[in-house]
């Protein structure tokens, strides 16, 4: 029996909004990761004012990409600069198609010469795999799913540790007996831990410092149980799921923007390649903000604040696209910070509503109508109230400006999508993204 495809469950729903389209959907979270250990609040705090360790192991999917033309396919269907990649370095990977939406964007580290690992949701290894493929690549790939889709379960390749917060510099000095080497934002060195390899990336959320460690899963018991105890004394906190998903509302990364290939018939073979249990297929939507017209979701990298990493000296899919795009009145990427007292009132019916997650696209209005639409809202306890990353007219963009969050969950086909639903609305001021200053002016500019 053959395995459905993207295109199979397009045309059975009979379109791509049609298929995605569910209200209420639960956000998503990391699996195989205790909700909470301490609590949310508590663990936000950690990377805000002490130290934090967060579990990346189980759902990250990665691809491994080597051979002669590892470098070609990539910088064929990627828009980065690959005349500048050293190898230790990470990059913002972003692939785009042939009319300049992104498809999605993923962690790529050049691991050697002629060797890649491309790591996040598995639509850019997709989109990367099928050219290498079609085109006739001479390269191979190694995959690891994440691990609610590893078949047949197991371990994975690899643990994924990152120790965050004003406190991190010190906890990697108990751990490894003095300061790592000097380390550029998004570079790697290799380290040892008692005879163990592990490659230390130098990252970062919300604006604090940190290190991301990656090695072999064997040594992963070890290596977290290490940190557990060094961290002791220094009060560290583990992070739960629900607290991680939130420290990009306030670093200004969009999480798992709708890739850009469900419509155009130039890409009708691609969405026949996909099968339909994947990312493409089941990432939801939902949200106050409906359209029937999937292209109406699509982004442009600029958008999402890349476009600092896009490189024209070499030619690539979209390259031509991309150009044009640039002088376009594009929207504009902002946080809005929601009045607490109509969050409690819209969300909470009244009292503390707690943890709020939402991927959800909520219309974000002023008097004359839709000016923007949310891409992912979070509670933020050290801040006090909810805030939203947000797509936004330029004209709208001034921090400062007032604007209101359409609250609600629009049913979908056979609903106008203008219609008053009576949804309540929560007031809401544009500030920058990314909303945490260190993370806006310091922390990005070696990357």
């Amino acid at each position: 029996m053959a395995i459905p495809t993207l295109q199979d469950a397009i045309d059975q729903a009979g379109s791509p909004i049609k298929l995605l389209w569910r209200p209420g959907a639960e956000p998503w979270t990391p699996e195989v990761v205790e909700r909470e250990y301490s609590g949310w609040r508590q663990e936000q705090a950690a990377w805000h004012e002490g130290v934090a360790l967060l579990n990346l192991s189980h759902h990250m999917y990665d691809m491994w990409i080597e051979g002669p033309d590892a470098t070609k396919v990539l910088a064929d269907h990627g828009a980065n600069n690959f005349e500048k990649f050293a190898i230790g370095q990470a990059k913002q990977y972003v692939p785009v198609t042939r009319h300049g939406h992104i498809v999605t964007d993923g962690i790529l580290a050049r691991e050697g010469e002629n060797k890649y690992l491309l790591s996040g949701i598995p639509a850019a290894q997709h989109w990367v795999q099928y050219h290498a493929e079609k085109g006739g690549y001479d390269v191979g790939f190694v995959t690891d799913p994440s691990s609610a889709f590893r078949p047949g379960g197991g371990d994975p390749k690899l643990f994924r540790y990152q120790i965050q917060g004003p406190l991190a510099a010190e906890l990697v000095e108990r751990v490894f007996g003095g300061p790592l080497p000097e380390t550029k934002f998004f570079h790697s060195t290799a380290v040892s831990l008692d005879g163990r390899p592990i490659r230390a990336l130098r990252h970062g959320m919300a604006g604090q410092a940190g290190f991301e460690f990656i090695g072999p899963w064997e040594h992963s018991a070890y290596v977290h149980e290490t940190f557990l105890k060094a961290g002791e004394p220094l009060g560290l906190i583990q992070v739960g799921a629900l607290a991680y998903a939130t420290p990009s509302v306030e670093s200004g990364w969009i999480p798992s923007p709708v890739p850009a290939i469900y419509t155009h018939p130039d890409l009708l073979e691609y969405r026949r390649y996909l099968p339909l249990f994947g990312i493409e297929g089941k990432r939801p939507l939902n949200g106050s903000y409906f359209s029937e017209d999937i292209e109406d979701y699509y982004v442009s990298p600029y958008e999402l604040g890349y476009g600092k990493v896009i490189h024209f000296g070499h030619d690539f899919v979209g390259r031509d696209a991309l150009v044009k795009a640039k002088e376009e009145p594009l929207r504009t990427k902002v946080t809005l910070v929601l009045d607490p007292d109509d969050v409690r009132a819209a969300v909470g019916q009244g009292e503390d509503p707690g943890f709020v997650l939402s991927y959800a696209r909520h219309r974000v209005e002023n008097a004359d109508g839709l000016v923007g639409v949310t891409m992912q809202s979070a509670s933020i306890d050290p801040v006090g109230t909810v805030l939203a990353q947000t797509l936004i007219d330029p004209e709208h963009a001034v921090p400062g400006t007032e604007v209101t969050v359409v609250w609600g969950e629009h049913p979908g086909s056979g609903t106008d999508p203008e219609a008053d639903l009576g949804f309540p609305r929560i007031r809401a001021t544009v500030q920058p993204s990314p909303f945490n200053q260190h993370a806006r002016t310091l922390y990005r500019r070696d990357r």
